[in-house]
């Protein structure tokens, strides 16, 4: 597969990724954190922050590798 190719496949994945990952996110909190105190909404959402970072960077990691 030709790096290009790889890229914009990467590229839209990730994009999906972030949107779907927002949603389920928000919903969650609202959800769940409705009756919880600031400091556990600061941590939901700086950890829920970090957290989308783990399957982009196997997906810019793969979209960056060399073809064979």
């Amino acid at each position: 597969m030709s790096p290009r190719i790889k890229k914009l496949i990467a590229t839209l994945v990730l994009v999906l990724l972030v949107a779907v990952y927002a949603i389920v996110s928000t919903t969650i909190a609202v959800a769940r954190l409705a009756e919880s105190g600031p400091l556990v909404h600061l941590l939901y959402f700086f950890v829920g922050g970090l957290l989308w970072v783990v399957p982009a960077m196997f997906l810019i990691r793969w979209a960056e590798r060399k073809p064979r």
